[in-house]
């Protein structure tokens, strides 16, 4: 795969650009609509599979700490495969054979879940692409499980009217493996353009660290490449949204972010389809596309829709032997606080690189389904309401605080609303099975409406409720559960 090839896709990316209503600046991009599609869905699957599931050890970031002496990966990977001159990152892409995968079994399990969009990772750090690309062998047509595995899984989610999207973390590739510079390994002498490690620089980072972006020099060859690996996926698979981790902000990417943002609005307007872009931090400026917050929430409801990704493991994204599974019920808790202030989950698995999905994974998505079957009206489709919530249990706001919150209490609540109802979510039920929402008492100073009826989704027993002065209080038997409760508010 040659420089011709890239010339080539640049030029079309130029030519859609130029014909097409949006163009490669902050002014035209400005206020792209969020499609209506993913206000309503609320739940998507992120799916983290690649050749760093072969040793499945450490997390997704196994390629660069091998490379790192003295880490923990880098004393497994010698004690387990040899020295690193001898049996590098690329001699796992053989052993990445996926030879258990099985499309339609995975979309299945996505349905039982509950998930409106499905979102796998097309190309992580270690650039290894998992999709059939014209621009590197280095893809899944071509080693490894040598088939389209993004392909297959597009055709089996949308027979199911699930949502296809795709990410990319193809940027951070420009540095990921550059510890191999540093130490003996298999990088080869002639490390040039189209090579699985190219071009694995030595720690670019200024003094500020990892987030100081500023002025910040990548190189241009290498920018052009991610330009157009970026846009191939969105000409071969029209994803719904692109989702970009976080190293696009730097400061030298942003004509290349502007440049993609057009080609891939501008395809969607030809295609007559509804898109849009996930980023972090401030990569794309606000309106012009969706920010994601990584493992991490908001305190409060924002006015911009807005996404929260994080994990069914609290440490690693992909699967590891041992991974540290989080409770059904606190991915439940994760989602519908989410939503009450006005926001997506995209939830992640990892599975094995046989292409097998582990039980623990099986388990949480199919524990999401059997809850959004009973409460799921409350979720899908609905907005924000006055309040997110009330109750004492705060959510800590940022990236990577979604293990920092206390335990719900059953004072907590959250809220949501729909064609007439409020939705009040019980975030953990009381033993004598009575809660009092303050919020919606005769003198609550936020709602004064009236209150029609009161129903308690999945009671076996239906409920009672009662008006009072400080609050409504409703009172179900029998339920036993650690998920959130929903309540049905008919208003007028």
């Amino acid at each position: 795969m040659g420089k011709e090839v890239l010339e080539k896709a640049l030029c079309r990316i130029n030519e859609v650009i130029e014909r097409g209503p949006y163009k490669d600046n902050w002014n035209s991009l400005a206020f792209h609509k969020v499609p209506e599609w993913y206000r309503n869905a609320k739940l998507g699957i992120f799916i983290h599979w690649g050749v760093f599931s072969v040793p499945a050890y450490g997390s997704e970031w196994y390629s660069r700490w091998m490379y790192k002496e003295g880490t923990n990966e880098n004393k497994y990977h010698v004690e387990t495969y040899g020295p690193l001159d001898q049996f590098g990152y690329k001699d796992f892409v053989p052993m990445f054979k996926a030879e258990k995968y099985d499309a339609d079994q995975w979309a299945e399990l996505f349905e039982q879940s509950g998930a409106r969009f499905v979102m796998p990772v097309a190309e992580h750090h270690d650039g290894f692409q998992m999709y059939d690309s014209e621009l590197s062998v280095w893809c899944a047509s071509k080693k490894g499980p040598c088939r389209d595995v993004i392909g297959q899984l597009k055709q089996a989610v949308e027979k199911r009217n699930i949502t296809f999207t795709a990410s990319s973390h193809r940027i951070e590739h420009y540095w990921f493996m550059g510890g191999m510079r540093q130490t003996k390994s298999d990088i080869p002498k002639d490390l040039s353009y189209g090579d699985f490690y190219w071009p694995s620089y030595e720690e670019p980072f200024p003094q500020g660290g990892q987030n100081d972006v500023s002025g910040f020099e990548v190189d241009t060859l290498f920018m052009e490449d991610w330009l157009a690996r970026t846009c191939e996926i969105v000409d071969k698979y029209q994803p719904k949204i692109m989702y970009f981790d976080w190293w696009i902000q730097v400061e030298s990417m942003k004509p290349y972010l502007k440049k993609f943002a057009a080609y891939y609005y501008n395809r969607a307007n030809e295609w007559g389809k509804e898109v849009t872009i996930n980023f972090k931090n401030d990569a794309f400026m606000f309106e012009t596309g969706v920010r994601d917050i990584e493992r991490g929430q908001l305190s409060d409801t924002s006015p911009a829709f807005w996404q929260n990704d994080t994990s069914v493991a609290k440490n690693s994204w992909c699967y590891t032997e041992g991974n540290d599974y989080k409770e059904p019920h606190e991915v439940i808790c994760d989602l519908v606080d989410v939503v009450s202030k006005n926001g997506s989950l995209l939830l992640n698995i990892g599975p094995r690189a046989d292409g097998t999905i582990p039980k623990e994974d099986k388990d949480i998505l199919k524990a999401m389904g059997t809850w959004l079957k009973v409460n799921g009206e409350g979720i899908y489709g609905s907005s924000y309401w006055k309040k997110y919530g009330e109750g004492p249990t705060h959510t800590k706001e940022g990236h990577f605080t979604d293990v920092l919150r206390n335990s719900f209490t059953t004072e907590d609540f959250r809220f949501t609303y729909k064609n007439g109802y409020i939705y009040a979510f019980a975030m953990r039920w009381p033993e004598d099975g009575v809660v009092r929402i303050k919020m919606l008492g005769k003198d609550s100073k936020t709602f004064n409406g009236v209150i029609k009826n009161v129903e308690v989704l999945g009671a076996p027993e239906g409920c009672r409720y009662q008006l009072c002065a400080e609050h409504l209080t409703v009172i179900a038997d029998h339920i036993k559960t650690k998920a959130p409760v929903g309540i049905k508010i008919t208003i007028d």
